[in-house]
């Protein structure tokens, strides 16, 4: 994007996501040199505004990309090609989907996003490090947990200096254990975190990324094509000073009450792990322990 005059002394342009101004120079307009702030005098003027606004539009529009790519992958839905080619283009979306792994007809064919058109499909770096083409007409983007040789992805995207703007490969997982009780129904293991407050506890669960339901910190993912809700218990902020978490259960749309803990998918199992495991990992340390 160009600079805009503002003014008879002023140009400012979108840098690096924020609005900056610099002195206009007739003769050499590329001369002039940036503000450190934003000057007072063209602080109100129309084209200073709507470049602001035009720069939280961009960070929302890429949030909402993001978000929509962590969905995607966290549920491993399967995508359309064709929509991947066509939103491409947009930075924010390549941001959010550039190396993210995907997966085509088979398992064999897998790599890591560099590049979409409607000529030649999807170009992927493989773990040989060559670059393929995917021309199915869906891929997914799986959960960690369903990553065939994840453990090799993560050591090739670490030789070669991979990072993603959403975080699938190095997302925390918690792969079930083989020998999970059939009959019992919830996870004691992250019970009791104390936090100073209901609100730093719900405020804890906000940043990230949960929902707060009733007496519930909740996150919901789609297991095996049904949608599964993983709650951790809080405590009640009308009758504690304090709070604490509570116990991990899972439930389903078509279920009454708790699942049991065989019926629960590897993917909501890691995801309800991993949430569980946010929420007592910030609680209120006391002082004896933080020595």
């Amino acid at each position: 994007m160009g600079w805009l005059a503002a003014g008879d002394t002023y140009e400012v342009a979108l840098v690096e996501g924020r609005v900056v101004a610099r002195t206009a120079s007739p003769e050499s307009p590329a001369e002039g040199k940036p503000e450190r702030t934003l000057p007072a005098e063209i602080r109100d003027r129309p084209e200073v505004i709507e470049l602001q606004r035009f720069a939280e539009w961009l960070d929302r529009h890429a949030a909402e990309c993001a978000a929509q790519v962590d969905n995607w992958m966290v549920s491993s839905l399967p995508v359309p090609t064709g929509l991947l080619v066509r939103v491409w283009p947009d930075e924010a979306w390549q941001e959010a989907l550039r190396d993210i792994v995907v997966v085509g007809a088979g398992p064999d064919e897998v790599g890591f996003l560099r590049d979409a058109d409607e000529r030649d499909g999807l170009r992927v770096v493989n773990p040989d490090g060559e670059t393929v083409r995917l021309t199915a007409p869906t891929v997914t983007m799986p959960h960690p947990v369903l990553l065939p040789g994840l453990e090799q992805l993560r050591t090739f995207a670490a030789e070669s200096g991979i990072s993603q703007g959403v975080e699938q490969i190095h997302r925390a997982t918690w792969p079930k254990p083989d020998g999970a009780d059939g009959s019992a129904d919830r996870i004691t293991e992250f019970a009791g975190a104390e936090y100073r407050s209901w609100f730093h506890l719900s405020a804890r669960a906000t940043s990230l990324g949960y929902r707060i339901s009733g007496s519930s910190v909740v996150g919901s993912v789609r297991d095996a094509g049904r949608i599964v809700t993983a709650s951790v218990g809080m405590s009640d902020p009308y009758t504690e000073e304090k709070a604490w978490t509570g116990t991990l259960t899972w439930h389903h749309e078509d279920a009454y009450g708790s699942l049991p803990l065989s019926e629960v998918g590897p993917v909501a199992w890691s995801e309800g792990m991993r949430m569980a495991a946010a929420l007592h990992a910030g609680r209120t340390v006391p002082t004896d322990d933080a020595r």
